[in-house]
Protein backbone atom coordinates (compact mmCIF):
# COMPACT_ATOMS: atom_id res chain seq x y z
CA UNK A 1 0.00 0.00 0.00
CA UNK A 2 1.13 3.52 -0.74
CA UNK A 3 1.70 6.11 1.91
CA UNK A 4 -1.63 7.81 2.62
CA UNK A 5 -2.14 11.40 1.59
CA UNK A 6 -2.71 13.30 4.85
CA UNK A 7 -5.18 15.60 3.10
CA UNK A 8 -7.52 12.63 2.53
CA UNK A 9 -7.46 11.69 6.21
CA UNK A 10 -7.99 15.34 7.09
CA UNK A 11 -10.95 15.56 4.71
CA UNK A 12 -12.59 12.55 6.38
CA UNK A 13 -11.96 14.03 9.83
CA UNK A 14 -13.16 17.49 8.75
CA UNK A 15 -16.29 16.06 7.12
CA UNK A 16 -17.16 14.02 10.18
CA UNK A 17 -16.54 16.91 12.56
CA UNK A 18 -18.51 19.36 10.38
CA UNK A 19 -21.44 16.97 10.13
CA UNK A 20 -21.37 16.43 13.87
CA UNK A 21 -21.30 20.18 14.56
CA UNK A 22 -24.12 20.80 12.09
CA UNK A 23 -26.27 18.12 13.67
CA UNK A 24 -25.31 18.83 17.27
CA UNK A 25 -24.19 15.21 17.73
CA UNK A 26 -20.94 13.55 18.62
CA UNK A 27 -18.90 12.60 15.52
CA UNK A 28 -19.94 8.94 15.75
CA UNK A 29 -23.66 9.78 15.70
CA UNK A 30 -23.91 11.99 12.61
CA UNK A 31 -27.48 12.39 11.42
CA UNK A 32 -28.64 11.61 7.89
CA UNK A 33 -29.73 15.16 7.00
CA UNK A 34 -26.31 16.63 7.80
CA UNK A 35 -24.58 13.86 5.86
CA UNK A 36 -26.84 14.32 2.83
CA UNK A 37 -26.15 18.06 2.95
CA UNK A 38 -22.38 17.39 3.05
CA UNK A 39 -22.57 14.96 0.11
CA UNK A 40 -24.73 17.36 -1.90
CA UNK A 41 -22.28 20.17 -1.15
CA UNK A 42 -19.34 18.05 -2.35
CA UNK A 43 -21.13 17.15 -5.57
CA UNK A 44 -22.07 20.80 -6.14
CA UNK A 45 -18.35 21.66 -6.10
CA UNK A 46 -17.56 19.33 -9.02
CA UNK A 47 -18.80 21.61 -11.84
CA UNK A 48 -16.99 24.56 -10.20
CA UNK A 49 -13.70 22.67 -10.49
CA UNK A 50 -14.27 21.96 -14.19
CA UNK A 51 -14.72 24.24 -17.15
CA UNK A 52 -18.24 22.96 -17.76
CA UNK A 53 -21.59 22.78 -16.02
CA UNK A 54 -22.38 19.53 -17.82
CA UNK A 55 -21.30 16.95 -15.25
CA UNK A 56 -23.17 13.67 -15.17
CA UNK A 57 -22.30 10.26 -13.86
CA UNK A 58 -23.70 7.54 -16.09
CA UNK A 59 -24.67 4.17 -14.65
CA UNK A 60 -21.66 2.40 -16.16
CA UNK A 61 -19.24 4.81 -14.46
CA UNK A 62 -21.05 4.36 -11.16
CA UNK A 63 -20.98 0.56 -11.56
CA UNK A 64 -17.25 0.58 -12.41
CA UNK A 65 -16.56 2.59 -9.26
CA UNK A 66 -19.24 1.06 -7.06
CA UNK A 67 -16.90 -0.17 -4.35
CA UNK A 68 -15.35 3.27 -3.94
CA UNK A 69 -18.72 5.03 -3.98
CA UNK A 70 -20.12 2.65 -1.38
CA UNK A 71 -17.06 3.23 0.80
CA UNK A 72 -17.56 6.99 0.53
CA UNK A 73 -21.27 6.76 1.31
CA UNK A 74 -20.88 4.36 4.25
CA UNK A 75 -18.00 6.44 5.63
CA UNK A 76 -19.99 9.65 5.23
CA UNK A 77 -23.01 8.22 7.01
CA UNK A 78 -21.13 6.41 9.76
CA UNK A 79 -23.43 3.44 9.36
CA UNK A 80 -26.20 2.79 6.89
CA UNK A 81 -28.28 0.10 5.26
CA UNK A 82 -28.53 -1.09 1.68
CA UNK A 83 -31.81 0.65 0.85
CA UNK A 84 -30.36 3.96 1.97
CA UNK A 85 -27.27 3.35 -0.17
CA UNK A 86 -29.45 2.57 -3.19
CA UNK A 87 -31.36 5.81 -2.58
CA UNK A 88 -28.08 7.76 -2.25
CA UNK A 89 -26.80 6.33 -5.53
CA UNK A 90 -30.05 7.31 -7.23
CA UNK A 91 -30.27 10.78 -5.68
CA UNK A 92 -26.61 11.80 -5.81
CA UNK A 93 -25.49 10.10 -9.02
CA UNK A 94 -28.80 9.52 -10.84
CA UNK A 95 -27.84 5.84 -10.98
CA UNK A 96 -30.61 3.28 -10.98
CA UNK A 97 -28.79 0.21 -9.71
CA UNK A 98 -30.50 -2.96 -8.64
CA UNK A 99 -30.05 -4.53 -5.21
CA UNK A 100 -28.44 -7.43 -7.11
CA UNK A 101 -25.63 -5.07 -8.08
CA UNK A 102 -25.13 -3.25 -4.77
CA UNK A 103 -25.54 -6.00 -2.16
CA UNK A 104 -22.89 -8.36 -3.57
CA UNK A 105 -20.40 -5.47 -3.43
CA UNK A 106 -21.35 -4.78 0.20
CA UNK A 107 -20.99 -8.47 1.03
CA UNK A 108 -17.57 -8.61 -0.65
CA UNK A 109 -16.41 -5.62 1.41
CA UNK A 110 -17.74 -7.33 4.51
CA UNK A 111 -15.94 -10.59 3.60
CA UNK A 112 -12.68 -8.63 3.27
CA UNK A 113 -13.24 -7.08 6.73
CA UNK A 114 -13.54 -3.56 5.35
CA UNK A 115 -17.17 -3.23 6.43
CA UNK A 116 -19.00 -4.81 9.30
CA UNK A 117 -22.64 -5.72 9.21
CA UNK A 118 -25.03 -5.46 12.13
CA UNK A 119 -28.33 -7.27 11.72
CA UNK A 120 -31.26 -5.14 12.81
CA UNK A 121 -34.87 -6.26 13.08
CA UNK A 122 -35.77 -5.65 9.42
CA UNK A 123 -32.49 -4.60 7.83
CA UNK A 124 -28.73 -4.89 8.00
CA UNK A 125 -26.56 -1.88 8.79
CA UNK A 126 -23.05 -1.52 7.41
CA UNK A 127 -20.19 0.45 8.94
CA UNK A 128 -16.55 0.92 8.00
CA UNK A 129 -14.10 -0.99 10.17
CA UNK A 130 -10.93 -0.52 8.11
CA UNK A 131 -10.49 3.24 7.62
CA UNK A 132 -6.95 2.70 6.36
CA UNK A 133 -8.20 0.50 3.52
CA UNK A 134 -10.91 3.04 2.66
CA UNK A 135 -8.44 5.91 2.51
CA UNK A 136 -5.88 3.94 0.49
CA UNK A 137 -8.55 2.74 -1.96
CA UNK A 138 -10.02 6.20 -2.45
CA UNK A 139 -6.57 7.74 -2.84
CA UNK A 140 -5.55 5.17 -5.45
CA UNK A 141 -8.80 5.58 -7.37
CA UNK A 142 -8.58 9.36 -7.21
CA UNK A 143 -5.03 9.33 -8.62
CA UNK A 144 -6.07 6.94 -11.41
CA UNK A 145 -9.04 9.08 -12.43
CA UNK A 146 -7.07 12.32 -12.25
CA UNK A 147 -4.26 10.83 -14.34
CA UNK A 148 -6.74 9.53 -16.90
CA UNK A 149 -8.48 12.91 -17.06
CA UNK A 150 -5.13 14.66 -17.48
CA UNK A 151 -4.20 12.27 -20.29
CA UNK A 152 -7.47 13.02 -22.09
CA UNK A 153 -7.08 16.75 -21.55
CA UNK A 154 -3.53 16.70 -22.95
CA UNK A 155 -4.62 14.64 -25.95
CA UNK A 156 -7.46 17.04 -26.72
CA UNK A 157 -5.15 20.04 -26.38
CA UNK A 158 -2.55 18.44 -28.65
CA UNK A 159 -5.11 17.34 -31.25
CA UNK A 160 -6.63 20.79 -31.47
CA UNK A 161 -3.34 22.69 -31.64
CA UNK A 162 -2.66 24.58 -34.90
CA UNK A 163 0.47 22.48 -35.51
CA UNK A 164 -1.64 19.44 -36.35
Amino acid sequence: MSKHDPSIAAAFDDRTAASARASGHAPDTVDAAATEHDLDELLDQVPDALATEDVAFDDSLVKENLEELLLVLVSARGSTHGKELLADLADLFDAQLSPGTVYPCLHALEDRDVLEMHAKVRTKEYAVVDEEYVQATLERTMHQHLAFGLLLERFLAASSSPER
